[in-house]
């Protein structure tokens, strides 16, 4: 992965990442018993409002959850996905969170993967992407760029487990922004390129 630096903010990563859940005990079984993420803070909200825990995620973040006794139940399609990747309609709402992927070490991705399995947890099948028209591919090669599992957590919350395998450059952003009704109607991502290159056409031309 690539690193830029932030001109505007010193922002360094997540600090935490806040979601609702169904069942806190049933969380707590799930993400530190299973996943083996340490339970480092527990608040019981004033006033009857609920609860909210945090869980260590490593590199000093944190996965948060709140419980609210009146919250609304999911609606899948909409506040998170259907089913998924792979297995159906991956497709949530705007300002959704579609799914939550934790970094793990390329290394271990296999034994990571195996472990998940070994734990009962369903996953899809390992996903190796790269810019191939399918977009992944069964094998490992030097065109991967990310390695790949996703699955459920008790509430229906998508998760990943990733593995960086490429460095990214600058041949990496190739791609145009869609508007919101699909068509690439201005330039946003593209524009410092397409300026560049009138740059050097421009200094080709013999001088008037």
């Amino acid at each position: 992965m690539t690193s830029s630096a932030n001109s505007q903010f010193d922002i360094r990563g997540v600090n935490h990442l806040a979601l609702v859940c169904k069942d806190m005990a049933r969380t707590v079984e799930f993400y530190r018993d299973i996943l083996g993420m340490p339970l480092v803070k527990t608040i019981d909200l004033p006033g009857g409002r609920g609860q909210h825990f945090f869980f260590d995620i490593g590199n000093g973040d944190s996965l948060a959850f709140f419980w609210f006794p009146e919250a609304h139940e999911a609606v899948p399609g909409v506040s998170s996905p259907k089913a998924l990747p792979t297995k159906g309609d991956f497709t949530s709402a705007h300002g959704s969170m579609n799914h939550i992927a934790f970094n793990v070490p390329a290394e271990k991705f296999d034994d990571y993967y195996a472990a998940l399995q070994a734990k009962g947890v369903e996953v899809t099948q390992i996903l190796n992407h790269d810019d191939s028209p399918s977009q992944s591919s069964a094998e490992l090669h030097e065109g991967v760029f990310v390695r790949s599992v996703y699955f459920f957590d008790p509430d229906g919350v998508c998760l990943e487990f990733a593995s960086w395998t490429k460095t990214f450059d600058a041949g990496d952003v190739a791609h145009e922004a869609v508007d919101a009704g699909g068509v690439k109607s201005r330039r946003v991502v593209l524009k410092a390129e397409a300026m560049l290159a009138e740059n050097d056409v421009r200094a080709l031309e013999p001088a008037k």
